[in-house]
């Protein structure tokens, strides 16, 4: 199954400093339908102010990825931890047994991210903050592991049973990902994609668009225009 998700029907919330739109059940918005896909249990998408963000506040037992399209995003805790992360490039937080963060856009023009929550499958972990400068070269034509549960070489570590991937692909391009049956949700950050399985009609997805997909050992992704993709792969709740 592949189910496309128009960025136009997300749920939306718009602050002034952050304009935020959720592909899952978040905050005020709530849909019974959309609460979760496998372990992946929100994916927004934040577009924020410059010289703004969100203040301090608490977080037990999730994994949370911030995936950064354009502009960076600097992250503080309680923990002493302090970092700035730009574009094409994650952080990971496991916030475990709790961690008090804040993260402001500290740049002069508007900072977008995708904020992706996780269910972790081992709770009351220590909590931790943690950034890694992928090259972004690494990415071409592909889809790279960047933060996993599975234990792929290079990628941050989650406590999860699932992995964050992340890649771009030329217009024309395509590849391959298998999935073995497993929940994946993706998103173009940008361009516009077709998305494929077996014997299925292609579903193309303009950026910010999600997909969500169940049930199919593989798909095929090929670029009409060149796009950058974001693909969170899980197990499914028990």
């Amino acid at each position: 199954m592949i189910e496309l998700r128009p960025f136009a029907k997300l749920g939306k919330s718009n602050h002034g400093w952050l304009n935020a739109n959720f592909h899952f059940s978040f905050a005020e918005y709530r849909d019974p339908k959309r609460v979760h896909w496998g372990a992946l249990r929100v994916w927004n998408n934040d577009r924020i102010a410059p010289n703004s963000g969100f203040p301090p506040h608490p977080h037990r037992d999730m994994e949370i990825v911030t995936y950064v399209i354009k502009g960076a995003i600097t992250h503080q805790d309680h923990l002493g931890n302090q970092g700035r992360t730009e574009a094409g490039q994650i952080q990971v937080m496991s916030a475990g047994q709790g961690i008090q963060h804040a993260e402001y856009n500290r740049e002069s023009d508007e900072t977008e991210l995708f904020q992706i929550w996780i269910l972790p499958n081992k709770e009351g972990v220590p909590a931790r903050w943690e950034t890694v400068q992928f090259p972004a070269e690494g990415r071409d034509g592909k889809l790279v592991p960047l933060a996993s549960g599975r234990g792929h070489e290079g990628a941050i570590p989650l406590y999860a049973d699932g992995a964050l991937y992340a890649g771009t692909l030329k217009a024309g391009q395509a590849l391959r990902q298998p999935l073995g049956g497993k929940p994946a949700y993706l998103v173009p950050a940008k361009g516009r994609i077709e998305i494929k399985g077996a014997g299925g009609q292609p579903v193309t997805a303009s950026a910010r668009d999600g997909v969500a997909v169940v049930d199919l050992p593989e798909i095929e992704l090929t670029a009409v225009e060149d796009s950058e993709i974001v693909l969170v792969e899980t197990d499914q709740l028990n």
